[in-house]
């Protein structure tokens, strides 16, 4: 998630590495929020991996500052997460977000709506978060007012989701006429 986060964010404008924290963590710091000594690691692997160059440019007031870009292999390894997202990505929300915020690089409408026909499938199977054996329960069956929440909120997420996934694929359709 993290390295999928820097690529999309620098595809987006070449930045420093505190801006770059700055953006992830907006993205996803209420949930897993990004420390230095997560982030500088994961920069030096795309680095080293030739995704990530480095440039040093002159500080507006202080010392110089290192700018990071992504290469051209960087930005074709970003276009095929986005379009081949690994299974947890579809399935885990956080994840999910990340890749939902960076999908409209993939220009290609088919190549958009495929990922989202995903995310669809994976909500429309049944699903809770407790389970009476195999069987999914639902919030009208639970007394803890606690669980009936998680159930009630999870639900209503779900049916946000859904709607829009299935408004958002209708209008790539249309774009693919």
């Amino acid at each position: 998630m993290l390295e999928l986060a820097i690529l999309g964010f620098l595809y987006d404008a070449p930045m420093h590495g505190y801006v770059l924290r700055r953006h992830i963590a907006a993205l996803t710091g209420h949930v897993r929020p990004v420390a230095e000594s997560t982030l500088y690691p994961a920069i030096k692997r795309l680095e080293k991996a030739g995704l990530l160059v480095r440039a040093t440019e002159p500080g507006a007031v202080a010392a110089p500052r290192h700018v990071l870009r992504p290469t051209e292999e960087g930005r074709r390894e970003l276009l095929r997460r986005l379009a081949e997202p690994a299974q947890r990505e579809i399935t885990d929300e956080n994840q999910w977000f990340v890749l939902l915020a960076f999908l409209r690089h993939l220009e290609d409408p088919a190549a958009q709506a495929a990922v989202l026909r995903r995310r669809l499938a994976f909500l429309e199977e049944p699903t809770s978060f407790f389970y009476d054996g195999d069987r999914p329960i639902g919030a009208e069956e639970v007394d803890d007012p606690f669980r009936q929440g998680i159930l009630t909120i999870a639900r209503a997420t779900s049916r946000a989701e859904l709607a829009w996934l299935r408004d958002t694929l209708a209008s790539l359709a249309d774009v693919g006429r």
